[in-house]
């Protein structure tokens, strides 16, 4: 995926943090506190997930060293940094959402501060750090993203290292935002159950879902003068995209970064058929109206 190259990016909806720490409870088994999170996890009250708005990035403070978004300023930044990709993805999934959430559900969108961190840093829901990866936090209604989390994504989990795998997980982690709002998330939280059919990864799917429907509209997502921010997708940015939700299917991690069995009941993200199906589905059909993983027996 591509950013127009003459976007003006907004850096007020992130920070760039300084290091910190997140109390996170571990998740059992061998699914990885990293993946758990990312999946969806509420070790410590937060929420696993995943547009690219400076203004949407705040800067943390603590041990680590900090994270400058002010080089943050167009797409062309944003198509060729990591974080500033961050940046472009928050202001484009919020751009969406805070028109279509009302549109499709007849709720409003409120935005949601991301923060960029390298080493740790302090959230409502604990400390956040490179070991716990990407969450969302439902007590302060911000997003934490290591900055050094798409190395491991390609790296160790085995996503492809596309740019669209990478906003994937901003855009999921937003997921786990709008399911806050309607009130999902605490339905989810207030069951600490696992396995295939619990509502761990009932959420984390839908999470996927509306990840999905993002991608479906991300190239009609604007800037704050009208200019588009990201170019069309391709088959190859979606082939990434489903290489990441492959990379964190709790079958694949127990399989090859855990100890090679695959236990069903101790799911808490959903395997990564499940993932990437529910992906599509939000992509294919692009509205949040099919994303509802509450109300199926087919997950």
């Amino acid at each position: 995926m591509t950013f127009n190259d003459s976007a003006r990016l907004d850096t007020s909806q992130v920070l760039g943090g300084k290091g910190g720490a997140i109390a996170g409870g571990g998740v059992g088994g061998v699914v990885l506190l990293l993946v758990y999170l990312f999946l969806g996890g509420t070790g410590s009250g937060g929420a696993g997930g995943l547009p690219f708005d400076p203004s949407q990035v705040l800067s943390g403070s603590s041990s680590g060293s900090s994270v400058d978004v002010s080089e943050c300023e167009t797409g062309a930044d944003a198509n060729r940094s990591d974080v500033c990709r961050i940046v472009g993805t928050v202001n484009s999934v919020q751009d969406y959402w805070t028109d279509a959430l009302p549109a499709d559900v007849g709720v409003q969108f409120r935005e949601s501060t991301t923060v960029i961190f390298s080493g740790s840093t302090q959230s409502a829901c604990g400390t956040a750090s490179s070991a716990t990866g990407p969450f969302y936090c439902p007590t302060d209604e911000r997003i934490y993203i290591d900055a050094g989390f798409f190395d491991d994504l390609s790296g160790r989990f085995g996503a492809d290292g596309g740019t669209l795998a990478q906003m994937y997980v901003v855009a999921h982690e937003y997921g786990h935002h709008v399911q806050h709002i309607l009130g999902y998330l605490a339905q989810a939280q207030a069951d600490r159950s696992t396995g295939p059919t619990s509502s761990g990864v009932r959420v984390e799917l839908m999470a996927d879902c509306l990840a999905g429907v993002w991608a479906h509209h991300a190239a009609d997502t604007q800037d704050d003068g009208g200019v588009a921010l990201i170019e069309p997708l391709t088959d190859a940015d979606i082939a990434s995209a489903l290489s990441a939700a492959e990379a964190v299917g709790d079958d694949n991690i127990q399989e090859n970064l855990g100890g090679g069995t695959v236990n069903p009941e101790t799911w808490t993200h959903g395997s990564s058929d499940q993932r990437q199906r529910w992906f599509l589905s939000g992509y294919e059909q692009g509205t949040a109206n099919v994303c509802n993983t509450f109300e199926t027996d087919d997950l």
